[in-house]
């Protein structure tokens, strides 16, 4: 295998590719074999994890390179069927490194478990007795999962929400904030909700219905950013100064319209997933919160924020809600999910959240740069074109005779694919 001094990791076979992967990380047979789906999760197991299972579903398994997250490398694994995602994470990584890579940060792991008490007739005199007796209710959390306590998770406080208005009349919602370490923490919050919920019953004399998590994980919010000098922006004939303006521009109309944020916010969501998956761990969940995040001021707006620096210097940041673990779950069942965690050299839940808020950042710089420039298709197209011309029936080394054709014509349609498959080979 030549070095990659002379080939670029893309350029080597997909063999290639996880021997070079496996040499740098230190990878075991056995967790490369997991992390490539040559060993992954058997069907024993996937019969143990959902109901019903006949089988596996499989999805690509690509690696982002490039990636700095705090100074340190970081190699990616992105499960992901969008041809151009990995392509442009790594691509915005790499410029990313001119100005020190990703600089990320994410918050205590702290869920919020809520119960909805109904039936109240007082509801002020109800959260006075509450508020009285908090202490004792969070002695009551902390004692149901000794093992969390151990590790320096358990219950951080109490708040209480009076909702005057909805379709039942007005209730009261209580929320118990809990420290969930290393895991993603659903079933550490649902546990607790349903213990407490007979004591909160007992001291208001209302009626406790629902006991569940929010997905709204604002008390777990992670943060990334991202510095690009202006002399790394400029390609095939735009100047420095026109990308970055552009992705300002481009991210402006994201910032005030709903419809634009939506597609802006699923770029970025592009990222993110793919190394949530990756990792084992509940993308349903992380996207219900990003985008209830997107939307926490009344109105949906962008992720995001773009502008310049005093240097002229392209200056990008995100902030989200990340609730994900490496402990627990899929996380552990999952052979290729333990691998994907390994690889990424993580050791707690919060750095995990790091890495993925900056792939989900870069995810976005990609996209936004394509937009303010060349347009999104060219980028995109070329590498569909490769996907397209194997749905025709294309096979081996014809895959990419037919998917450049397809490209130099600006012609990606199956039809197509067929025709030069068929011109090409005769049949």
């Amino acid at each position: 295998m030549e070095s990659l001094d002379k080939l670029r990791f893309y350029e080597l076979t997909l063999q290639e590719r996880g021997s070079y992967l496996q040499k740098q990380t230190g990878l075991t047979d056995a967790e490369m074999d997991a992390l490539c789906g040559l060993a992954g999760l058997a069907p024993a197991s996937a019969d143990k994890m959902v109901e019903n299972a006949i089988g596996i579903y499989s999805l690509p398994m690509g690696i982002a390179q490039n990636f700095v997250v705090n100074g340190r490398k970081v190699w990616v694994p992105m499960v992901v069927e969008e041809p151009s995602v990995v392509a442009g994470a790594s691509f915005m990584a790499r410029l990313a490194r001119a100005g020190g890579g990703f600089f990320a940060s994410a918050d205590e792991p702290c869920m919020i478990g809520q119960m909805q008490i109904l039936g109240l007739p007082d509801l002020e005199k109800a959260r006075k007795l509450l508020l009285d007796h908090g202490a004792e209710l969070l002695d009551e959390a902390a004692r149901i999962d000794p093992v969390l306590q151990e590790l320096g998770g358990g219950p951080r406080e109490m708040e209480i929400r009076i909702v005057e208005d909805s379709p039942i009349g007005p209730f009261m919602v209580l929320h118990i904030i809990l420290d969930v370490r290393d895991a993603m923490g659903a079933n550490a919050v649902n546990t607790a909700c349903e213990r407490l919920a007979p004591r909160v019953e007992a001291l208001t004399g209302g009626r406790v219905h629902l006991r569940i998590l929010s997905n709204l994980a604002d008390r777990r919010l992670a943060r990334a950013r991202v510095t690009i000098p202006v002399s790394e922006l400029a390609f095939d004939g735009y100047s420095g100064e026109q990308v970055r303006d552009g992705i300002i521009e481009a991210w402006a109309f994201a910032a005030v319209d709903p419809y634009r944020a939506a597609t802006h916010n699923k770029g970025i969501m592009n990222g993110v997933d793919a190394v949530v998956i990756a990792t084992g761990n509940d993308w349903r969940a992380v996207e219900a919160g990003a985008h209830a995040f997107a939307a926490r001021s009344g109105r949906y707006t962008s992720l995001s924020t773009w502008g310049q620096d005093k240097d002229g210097s392209l200056v990008g940041s995100l902030e989200m809600p990340m609730a994900v673990g490496i402990v627990g779950g899929a996380t552990r069942v999952h052979p290729g999910a333990k691998a994907a965690v390994k690889l990424l050299g993580v050791q707690t839940a919060r750095e995990l959240a790091e890495i993925i808020v900056s792939v989900g950042l870069a995810q976005n710089m990609a996209a936004l740069r394509a937009l303010a420039t060349e347009g999104i298709q060219r980028g995109h197209m070329t590498l569909h074109a490769r996907q397209v011309a194997a749905a025709a029936g294309a096979e081996g080394a014809m895959i990419d005779r037919v998917a450049d054709r397809m490209v130099q014509e600006k012609t990606i349609r199956i039809d197509r694919a067929q025709e030069i498959l068929k011109e090409i080979t005769g049949r």
